[in-house]
């Protein structure tokens, strides 16, 4: 499956680029070992639509070039954040998922909230946390929880994500309305300003979270942030081939507190009995730690 440019180098219309079995498994390796993210042989025309645009900005004229590019001479932080930005699709919203962020609300914060009254104390983390819909989604619904007691809490939410571009975007804190589809008029009325069709999320509920660039392959990185009472790790865990899962399950439960929950996405499972079991509610897609 190629992409048809033109006769002239560098130009948006040179020839087909054609990513043979050998360069797919090049830079599916580079992928993987860089983030974890794991391209099934049937992903391999994705990997070569995705790829073919950034090859054109850098008048690479075919994807062993670019393999090569990527792994002789200098450390490429900056290309490989190029080149994770074109792979990804960041699909998100706040209140995403509202049945799983109502039986949170409800049966998970709601207790935390009660255990933690000594300490006034919360912390969640909202690992691959995309544009930053989740994590001030979350920064919402605690002030929804705590109320009128929200000034009295010290509410510590973490977002992480590998992309330096949607980390760059939750820090503005500023979104279209298609970030606001699943969000109910009382919510945004009361968290959000609106100007020029943006809609800016409100001071006190940005100064809840705060963001960062993480690599959640790089697990000594992750646990230098201490325990968390809740983590959100939703529709991420797919991408990864299951030794990766298994890493990450372990770490987030080395990161937890022991009442501590792992929310997954509805197209997730986690089957270690040993270090979670599973919440029965439909639709939670809650891990309580054992």
């Amino acid at each position: 499956m190629g992409i048809t440019t033109s006769p002239t180098k560098g130009t948006s219309e040179s020839k087909d680029l054609v990513m043979s079995d050998a360069d797919f498994e090049r830079l599916r390796k580079i992928i993987y070992d860089r983030s974890g993210i794991w391209f099934a042989e049937s992903k391999k025309y994705i990997l070569e639509n995705r790829l073919g645009r950034r090859l054109r900005e850098l008048d690479i004229e075919d994807y062993d070039q670019y393999a090569t590019f990527m792994t002789i001479g200098p450390y490429r932080e900056d290309e490989f954040q190029k080149m994770f930005n074109a792979i990804t699709i960041n699909e998100t919203s706040f209140f995403r998922n509202a049945p799983q962020l109502e039986f949170y609300e409800k049966q998970i914060l709601a207790p935390l909230i009660k255990a933690r009254e000594s300490t006034k104390s919360l912390r969640i983390w909202s690992a691959a946390c995309s544009t930053g819909e989740e994590p001030y989604t979350l920064a919402i619904i605690a002030r929804r929880s705590l109320a009128l007691r929200v000034k009295e809490w010290n509410v510590d939410i973490l977002g992480t994500d590998i992309s330096e571009r949607v980390i760059k975007t939750a820090e503005s804190g500023r979104y279209t309305n298609y970030s606001m589809r699943s969000t109910e008029e009382a919510d945004v009325q009361k968290y959000f300003t609106t100007k020029d069709a943006f809609y800016d999320v409100r001071p006190e509920v940005r100064e809840m979270v705060k963001f960062e660039k993480l690599n959640l392959k790089d697990s000594l990185a992750a646990q230098k942030h201490g325990k968390f009472d809740v983590i959100f790790c939703r529709n991420v865990m797919i991408y990864f081939d299951q030794k990766m899962r298994k890493e990450c399950i372990q770490m987030f439960h080395r990161m937890l507190n022991d009442d501590g929950v792992l929310f997954i996405g509805h197209s997730e499972v986690i089957n270690d009995a040993q270090l979670f079991t599973a919440r029965k509610e439909p639709e939670a897609f809650a891990y309580e730690r054992v």
